[in-house]
């Protein structure tokens, strides 16, 4: 495991981890000021071996937030964002006493596109007094507490990932007129990172519907095993927000969970996403 210890210096920040294997904050930044060039690499060098990075008291505008992103690529748009809200690249969520969270399992974000997110870059608006933590797991870790045998079976397998499973309720469509948009796409079971070369595993809960070549129990078996790994404590940091409080993960390398613990209290954030590569796995 690639242990943190201490606070680390940058030239212009301080990165403070939350746990030894995932997780740190970083001080010393102001994300509503200049950000030049040698600034946002070294954020992306934090970003790449934290795997999650948070930021405390930053009173930025949903424009600040914006531009921040694109620093790191291009922004994508959800379908869950109304065609008609300003700003089409924040995904706002919203939930209160007539809208219960429904993010409270381990997952990766939009991994049912060709070319799932880099990352995602998430603000509080407005939070309950108490509660509405996220947790987040490390998929390297993951992938290398697997035994040898499991690593060398499960390298070189696909899954495949389907937008209905979670959002055909949501946005109360047919799966046929999602999947006509959205076909289901085949990433494979161990992702290698495009930027560390670590490898990961890369299949969830939300997205995650089969693995290929394998009947349906084994497939069910297999994914269950994977799925339970990200639950382990020894993978996790729990970010506790507070106002002005910004997450910002690198979703090819992680998972994450939102709790859901609030209700029927009032939890508002947005999220701007920015768009990724096809995943691959390098033998």
């Amino acid at each position: 495991m690639n242990l943190h210890v201490g606070t680390e210096a940058f030239a212009r920040f301080e990165a403070k981890p939350l746990t030894p294997q995932i997780g740190a904050e970083l001080h010393g930044i102001d994300l509503g000021g200049p950000l030049d060039d040698a600034l946002i690499a070294d954020i992306r060098a934090a970003l790449l071996k934290h795997k999650v990075i948070f930021f405390r008291d930053q009173q930025i505008t949903r424009r600040n937030h914006i531009e921040f992103a694109r620093n790191f690529g291009e922004l994508e748009i959800h379908p869950a964002t109304p065609k008609d809200q300003d700003d089409r690249e924040v995904l706002r969520i919203a939930h209160n006493a007539t809208n219960k969270g429904q993010e409270n399992a381990w997952h990766s974000d939009v991994t049912w596109r060709p070319e799932p997110s880099l990352g995602s870059i998430l603000r509080a608006i407005e939070l309950p007094d108490v509660g509405g933590d996220t947790l987040f797991s490390d998929m390297v870790a993951a992938y290398e507490g697997l035994s040898d045998k499991m690593k060398e079976f499960c390298c070189g397998l696909t899954a495949v990932h389907d937008i209905a499973r979670v959002f055909a309720r949501r946005l109360g469509k047919d799966p046929k007129e999602l999947h006509d948009r959205y076909p289901p796409q085949e990433h494979p079971v161990i992702r290698t990172h495009p930027e560390t070369g670590q490898r990961l595993i890369y299949v969830n809960t939300a997205f995650t519907s089969h693995i290929q070549g394998l009947s349906e129990k084994e497939s069910d078996w297999l994914l269950q095993h994977l799925y339970a790994q990200a639950a382990l404590p020894e993978y996790q940091c729990r970010f506790r927000w507070a106002p002005g409080s910004i997450a910002f993960w690198d979703n090819r390398a992680c998972q994450h969970y939102a709790a859901s613990d609030y209700y029927p209290d009032v939890r508002i954030m947005e999220r701007v996403t920015i768009t990724g590569d096809r995943p691959y796995f390098e033998p």
